[in-house]
């Protein structure tokens, strides 16, 4: 099995996602009840998808304060990045929700963030040099 020496590069995005999930769990669940009629997405919605982030969060913040890495792990969070900005776009076409203007805009600019995220980290792990792992 091998693990990663974090370049900077990739620890920095790493931390910049679990910091951007952060904020947006913290809006999604003591805003979402202001916000739903601003945006036309469903409170429920709306705090599910914080729920969510609070273990993703917690992940990708243990993953990036890790000495190595096991590629896998960051494997995982660019998948679920993925999945995340799938999933909202979906969400959108699906016609479950009547999102405002303002909410089509909230939901595809935190997709994109989500998406450039996920590209970014995996740009970072390739050019992270492989190290044997130390058990």
């Amino acid at each position: 099995m091998s693990s990663q020496h974090p370049s900077s590069f990739l620890r920095r995005v790493l931390m910049l996602d679990a910091l951007a999930s952060g904020a947006t769990a913290l809006l999604l669940l003591g805003a979402a009840g202001y916000i739903d009629d601003l945006l036309g997405l469903p409170v429920a919605l709306m705090r599910g998808a914080g729920l969510v982030l609070i273990p993703y969060v917690a992940f990708v913040a243990l993953v990036a304060t890790r000495e190595r890495l096991e590629p896998a792990a960051v494997w995982a969070i660019i998948v679920s990045n993925g999945l995340w900005a799938g999933a909202s776009c979906l969400v959108l076409v699906s016609g479950m929700v009547a999102a405002t203007g303002l909410g089509v805009a909230f939901v595809l600019a935190q997709a994109v963030v989500v998406a450039v995220l996920g590209e970014l980290q995996y740009l970072g792990l390739r050019r992270a040099p492989v190290a044997a792992a130390q058990g």
